[in-house]
């Protein structure tokens, strides 16, 4: 008892919250931030002070003092506050970094973005009839003339345009896949449950590397809904193979009045293999074949916003936009700003080279790959002098399209190699890694590696500034 009681005596000597409450220094923080934060977060500290000097049998006066109290009040308070979602530079050379957010979006098309986020707008809504339109209509059209498909849809990602559409178009009947398309992608979005999800009974042909128009010609029968052909767009098994491509495909599929649904996963608009990345089918070259619908992404190598886009004949498209769970699945006002403006660059293909981020970098020259390198080598070296114990070097190495994209393509790039004496690549990794705008880097060769071709002009600066901060550390 006389322990308890002694406690609570030297427990009583911390302030109340009222009493702290009423403090002038309190006053900037009840400005900045809602009351009713402040106060939860002051009870937080009295309570974590309170178990520490029980804990460790200290007197309050110890640990405790008004400066040091309102400091970490300060600092906990801008914690809680501060954005989760930020800003990083990405210096892995991984163009399409799905944990990064994927395709960064081009600033040009911030304005039109930025009019529809802060204002009304027309989303459902047709100027010429003054009645209720449909979402899909601003980016119909355009769609249409760029991919040569007579209808198209835009839901929020492609994993929801696959389900939808087998929901729409085989609910209750048989698909047909070729095992060696039954694909697993990132997030564990496995085709053959999106298919059970969707309604439909999966019907398997082939084998895993090989599969042939007759094995599709077996399982053909009166439950069968469609044929599903899925773009491997992640992964390329090599060697003993065989698969039945669209067109053979489409041929067998008519005979018997079958429509077959195409999911390309990334989904390309343009052949970049003039580029030196090719290898992707375009979303045109697809379509004429005589594909009934085709699904892709927005935000892969397409350079927009995530979104499903799915394209294809009029007649199975107005299914699928009549179909319930369309509604859920549905794009908001600001994707569909951003997609229609990404869109439009490819009116104009060598506009959409130079303006769309992502594929800038695809296409990046190795000539300028390796004139940024340098500059950025010696943006670092003018932060770091000439200390001993830092090694940077510029050397040859290889990017990655990422995203599921582009899986066996090896994109050649110009590396820049930072090594500092007694300090493993790991350890700088994790350092940039926590700096106020996190540079997020790859190891290569026990080297901490920044690949120029992922980084925008301004980056650079600010890598070279973690530079410095680097030197204070050490």
């Amino acid at each position: 008892m006389k322990k308890n009681s002694k406690l609570q005596k030297n427990l009583a000597r911390l302030p109340a919250v009222d009493e702290l409450l009423r403090k002038t220094e309190m006053q900037p923080l009840l400005e900045s931030y809602p009351r009713n934060l402040v106060v939860e977060s002051i009870r937080l500290e009295l309570d974590a002070i309170k178990k520490q000097v029980a804990a460790e049998n200290l007197q309050v006066d110890e640990i405790f003092s008004l400066p040091a109290f309102f400091a970490h009040l300060t600092e906990t308070l801008e914690i809680q506050l501060t954005p989760r979602l930020k800003r990083v530079i990405n210096a892995t050379g991984v163009v399409i970094h799905t944990n990064l957010g994927r395709s960064p979006l081009p600033t040009a098309a911030l304005e039109q973005a930025n009019a529809i986020a802060c204002r009304y707008s027309n989303l459902e809504y047709n100027l010429e009839s003054g009645r209720r339109g449909i979402r899909y209509d601003n980016v119909e059209a355009l769609l249409c003339r760029l991919t040569g498909a007579e209808a198209a849809m835009v839901v929020n990602n492609n994993a929801g345009a696959v389900l939808l559409v087998l929901s729409a178009l085989a609910a209750g009947r048989e698909v047909i896949i070729s095992r060696g398309e039954m694909i697993e992608i990132g997030g564990a979005f496995r085709i053959p449950e999106v298919i059970a999800q969707g309604g439909a009974i999966l019907r398997e042909v082939g084998t895993t590397n090989r599969t042939h128009p007759v094995d599709y010609e077996r399982v053909i029968n009166a439950e069968t809904a469609l044929i599903l052909k899925v773009h491997t767009s992640n992964y390329r098994v090599s060697g003993f193979t065989s698969a039945v491509d669209s067109v053979e495909l489409v041929k067998l599929a008519e005979q018997v009045s079958l429509p077959v649904i195409e999911d390309l996963g990334s989904g390309c608009m343009m052949d970049l293999s003039a580029y030196g990345v090719g290898g992707e089918p375009t979303v045109r070259q697809v379509v004429k074949t005589g594909v009934g619908v085709v699904t892709f992404s927005g935000d892969k190598l397409v350079g927009g916003p995530q979104a499903g886009i799915v394209v294809g004949r009029r007649d199975l498209i107005e299914q699928v936009k009549r179909h319930p769970l369309n509604r859920a699945l549905r794009i908001d006002k600001l994707t569909l700003a951003f997609l229609e403006e990404v869109l439009k660059c490819y009116l104009d293909e060598e506009k959409a080279v130079s303006s769309l981020p992502t594929l800038a970098m695809l296409t990046m020259s190795p000539a300028e790959l390796r004139r940024r390198a340098n500059r950025l080598k010696g943006q670092i070296r003018r932060q770091l002098g000439n200390i001993p114990g830092f090694s940077l070097t510029v050397k040859e190495g290889i990017s990655r399209a990422g995203g599921g994209a582009l899986p066996m393509v090896e994109i050649p790039t110009w590396l820049v190699a930072l090594q500092v004496d007694n300090h493993s690549a790991s350890a700088l990794e994790r350092f940039f890694r926590s700096q106020s705008i996190p540079i997020i880097t790859r190891i290569l060769d026990d080297q901490l590696i920044f690949d120029p071709r992922t980084l925008f002009v301004d980056d650079g600066l600010e890598i070279a500034r973690a530079c410095s901060e680097l030197l204070k550390e050490l």
